[in-house]
């Protein structure tokens, strides 16, 4: 398949993927083989995509390559050689990881450091378009080629083929690659990877996989020997566990004669290992359990584990897997309703299955609660399960489901011609470490039909009875604090749902969209074309205006955003503001439908209704197609003239808030994402989180109050880029945004600006209350906003990208200090005069002065010299090229076209931005250097451990 939609797989991995850890860095072909031998397909009677071109080489390995021109011009590379932490002795763990890092790291024809700046100079940026990631049975390696000539798909081949065989693994990179490493374990040891790590060890004992987390041991990372590593690489880097996937803009017979030459003389030297003994699947009965996680979400778990299945990807298995899967989205659409009624028993709750790492399949019910609340919770889900269980599914739920998975199939076969390339390669490495047929999105349609046809409630239920059959049920509790009572408490509180008999449930009758007429349409009152963009802009006489960008980027796609008013300048700054609370828009529906109602009425549909509060405005989008952009505009325009403002769901999104203040205290990394966006704008209560105080004072009626005036009188912009016609964009504005009443046009005020901080004497510090080993260091240095000097701008960026190239030379790759430097020229294009750039690392609390110490040191050395043609051509390139990329995407033109009918200036970034780019000098960065990097303006932050003592 291409790739695995259904309703349920994806909702279960908000629970338990944190423990599956994955680390991150045709025409035929003229060989007389068979060319799907050793693909899931030869042994199928499922149909592979027909655009591909798949082969095995004589030494076992497979390849499989596309043409496909979107991104056009562009080539997406995938490496997957299935080995992972799975296949580590005991004294390797950690290892395979580590291997994947040492990819970076030399090789027989390339030397140490040199494949970064080589990927730079083609326009790669790493990490973004360079990655790599090992998980627990394979490792993937990932190029994103911004070019399809010879040379950058040669040297991308050259690189995926250094790394089958020629890794040099010296030891002093080794070595060296130690600290990052241990970086990252820091980095990864979160609340929720731990309470999913406790959850596998009790659903799945003695399986391999508990043994084996990709991360491995630190004693492992610190001490290991390189000859361990060494005898990883020459063992399980084998030509027959390795697949090459090439999707973009090429000749697939030419690529494969290329492939052909370049992977046919990889030989292995060293005997087959075994593949690795996964363990027996514990048979049980009900049983109880907790896991106890410091700053951790409360979580209640209930699941049902059965062998994995692991035969053939045939029609039958694929259709008894949609039906397993249609009847627990009626499951998990009764407690997501649940959770939409007032005092819900829980924050949030998912059902769903999905295979384990070939080592077991479950079938699990959770719910988020509030600490407090966690047997309410348990009861709700307890009592949902067996009432679904004794009394089944409705056909009317059934019909649901199907009406809105396939709307969800068809939308992706109606925009099949026009997947990207990077989506392809991915979707298709998955594939092959599944095992199962990557078939095309039209034939997933077909098979969709063909399954559901005739399918009855009867069938359905029987598929529920046999999720439920397996060992079980398994209750976990995950909870920051052992409940009183300890686990004898959960077993009664368990005991006690279970003795609650269950009755029908009650079935509600289908819901109409009543939100169909906004009265006259509206008239246009100025149009006009801007031709070389291809942007046509309207005027209503309503104040409305829309911007209409007309493309064949991405087939069925249609992109529609609303924005109303000035976003946070328009909101007074002298008092904490209930901004956290716009999830609570889309949520309560509209006065005259409920959010559930309103999902009953769209199941057929493909709309969205995401809200924000940006910066310069409050934004209403979704995403569609040309047949439903009438309906969009529809739901958009009446969440902008009649939002409901319920209540309980304001109440829910708050207990959301107020769950997540321990979790958001855990770590270096969620205290800068809480804290820095207020800190940056001089504490204005318009970027400022709130603390549990001002938590619990909000009420909803201050939310509605706050919010109403803006969006029932701000003025209207509306933006549609994407695969439609400018006159029937029109049409339907002029039905719907234009026929409301009189909005005033857009005033620019200049009262509400933010400032940024002043300079710190000495960093500002904050507590995180997670590792004593962990903190964090930031500096930042104001520069100005984006649009009122283009140049500086895009030389800002520029030096931006120089910047955090040399923290990554020096401070990961030399020192191995940190794992991952992070960085940003961040610029407003809403606020005049307000931007900055910033960079930020975690490492341990005795790097913390030398990272700032580091940090004036760069500067100075941009201050002080030119930068080398190399070193400036490795940080353009990167930003030309993702231009370039971005460009050819509708997401590009709805931000880009923000404000552009009333600022020309937002036009002129689009025509000039990459000649802009690719026209800085070194001495542009010279000038940015000592005009804004300077030690006597920067803001210094640290993130120390506070062993232990709350901040908040």
């Amino acid at each position: 398949m291409s790739r695995q939609i259904p309703a349920i797989a994806a909702s279960l991995q908000l629970f338990i993927v944190v423990a599956f850890t994955v680390l991150a860095t045709g025409v035929l072909p003229a060989h007389a083989e068979t060319p799907d031998v050793g693909w899931p397909q030869a042994a199928s009677d499922l149909p592979a995509e027909p655009d591909l071109r798949f082969g095995t080489l004589p030494n076992g390995m497979r390849f499989a390559i596309m043409h496909n021109a979107t991104p056009a011009g562009q080539v997406a590379i995938r490496f997957r050689i299935g080995t992972g932490s799975l296949q580590e002795k005991d004294d390797q763990q950690g290892l395979a990881h580590f291997l994947e890092h040492m990819a970076f790291k030399g090789s027989t024809h390339v030397p140490e450091g040199e494949m970064t700046r080589i990927l730079q100079r083609l326009g790669l940026a790493f990490g973004a378009d360079t990655n790599a990631s090992t998980s627990y049975n394979e490792t993937v390696y990932a190029l994103d080629l911004p070019e399809a000539d010879a040379e950058t798909v040669s040297t991308g081949l050259m690189l995926m083929r250094e790394t089958a065989s020629e890794l040099t693994l010296d030891a002093g990179a080794f070595d060296r690659e130690r600290g990052v490493i241990l970086s990252e374990e820091k980095l990864r040891d979160t609340p929720q990877y731990r309470g999913g790590t406790g959850f596998m060890n009790l659903l799945l004992p003695g399986q391999r996989v508990l043994l084996r987390p990709p991360i491995g041991k630190t004693d492992i990372i610190s001490n290991a020997p390189v000859d361990l590593v060494r005898d990883y690489y020459r063992t399980n880097y084998r030509p027959e566990r390795a697949t090459l996937i090439v999707v973009g803009d090429i000749d697939a017979a030419a690529l494969e004669a290329d492939i052909r030459s370049r992977f046919s003389n990889w030989m292995s030297n060293t005997p087959a290992p075994a593949e690795p003994d996964l363990g027996a699947l514990e048979k049980h009965g009900e049983r109880v359990g907790t896991v106890v996680v410091p700053g951790g979400a409360t979580r209640v778990q209930i699941a049902w584990t059965r062998p994995y299945d692991g035969s053939q990807d045939t029609v039958a298995k694929r259709r008894q897997q949609l039906i397993d899967g249609i009847g627990l989205a009626v499951l998990n659409r009764r407690i997501s309703v649940l959770a939409q009624q007032p005092n819900p028993p829980f924050v949030s709750a998912q059902a769903g299955s999905q295979d384990l790492l070939k080592s077991a399949h479950v079938t699990m019910i959770a719910a988020d609660s509030d600490p407090d609340k966690w047997q309410a919770a348990l009861a709700a889900i307890d009592q949902e399960q067996r009432r679904i269980a004794e009394f089944g599914a409705a056909q009317s739920e059934i019909d649901r489901e199907i009406a809105e998975y396939r709307s969800t199939l068809q939308a992706a076969a109606g925009g099949a011609a026009t997947r990207t390339s990077p989506d392809i390669a991915g979707s298709l490495a998955w594939s092959v470490g599944e095992g199962v047929v990557f078939t095309s999105p039209a034939e997933d349609l077909s098979l969709f039909d063909a399954a559901m046809k005739g399918l009855t409630a009867a069938e359905v239920n029987q598929s529920l009875q046999a999720a439920f059959a397996g060992s079980g049920p398994q209750l976990v509790l995950q909870i920051p604090q052992m409940p009183e009572g300890g686990v004898a408490a959960v077993e009664k509180a368990y005991a006690d749902s279970r003795a609650v008999p269950v009755t029908a449930p009650e079935h509600t009758r289908a819901a109409v969209w009543p939100y169909t007429d906004f009265g006259k349409a509206g008239a246009v009152v100025e149009q006009r074309v801007v031709d070389d963009l291809g942007v046509t802009m309207v005027r209503f006489a309503n104040g409305v205006r829309l911007t209409v960008k007309p493309t064949k980027l991405r087939a069925d796609e249609v992109l529609v955003r609303a924005n109303i008013g000035r976003g946070r300048l328009d909101l007074p700054h002298d008092r904490p503001l209930p901004i956290w609370a716009a999830p609570a828009v889309p949520l309560s529906g509209l006065k005259a439908i409920s959010y559930d109602d309103l999902q009953k009425a769209f199941a057929s549909n493909v709309v969205g209704s995401d809200f924000s509060i940006q910066d310069g405005s409050f934004r209403f989008e979704g995403a569609t197609r040309p047949s439903d952009l009438a309906t969009q505009l529809q739901l958009l325009t009446a969440y902008v003239s009649d939002p409901a403002y319920r209540p309980d769901v304001f109440k829910r999104v708050q207990q959301a808030y107020l769950n997540s203040l321990t979790q958001l205290q855990a770590t270096p990394g969620t205290v800068v994402g809480r804290d820095l966006p207020g800190l940056l704008h001089s504490n204005d209560p318009r970027w400022t989180f709130p603390d549990r105080t001002q938590l619990l004072n909000t009420k909803p009626e201050d939310f509605e109050a706050l919010l109403r005036p803006f969006l029932s009188k701000g003025q209207i912009e509306v933006i549609i880029a994407g695969d439609v016609q400018v006159d029937d964009a029109i049409r339907m504005t002029a039905q719907t945004f234009g026929a409301l009443p009189a909005r005033p046009d857009a005033q620019e005020r200049t009262d509400s600006s933010a400032l940024f901080p002043a300079p710190t004497p000495e960093p500002v510090v904050r507590l995180q209350d997670g590792r004593s080993d962990n903190a964090g260091a930031l500096v930042a240095m104001p520069i100005g906003d984006f649009l009122s000097d283009l140049p500086r701008a895009v030389a800002a960026n520029v030096t931006g990208a120089i910047f955090r190239n040399r923290l990554i030379d020096q401070f990961r790759i030399a020192e191995g200090a940190t794992y991952s430097p992070q960085g940003d020229v961040d610029l407003s294009r809403s606020i005049p005069g307000y931007g900055f750039a910033y960079v930020y690392v975690e490492t341990v609390p005795a790097k913390v002065d030398h990272f700032f110490d580091l940090v004036d040191k760069i500067s100075a050395d941009l201050r002080d010299r030119d930068v080398s043609p190399d070193e400036l051509t490795r940080a353009k390139a990167p930003i030309v090229e993702e231009i370039k990329r971005s460009q050819q995407t509708n997401g590009y033109w709805l931000e880009s076209l923000h404000g552009a009918q009333t600022d020309a200036r937002r036009l002129e970034r689009i025509r000039g931005s990459i000649d802009g780019y690719q026209s800085i000098t070194a001495q542009d960065v010279r000038a940015i250097a000592t005009a804004y990097l300077k030690p006597e303006t920067s803001w210094r932050m640290k993130i120390l451990p506070a062993n232990g003592s709350a901040v908040r």
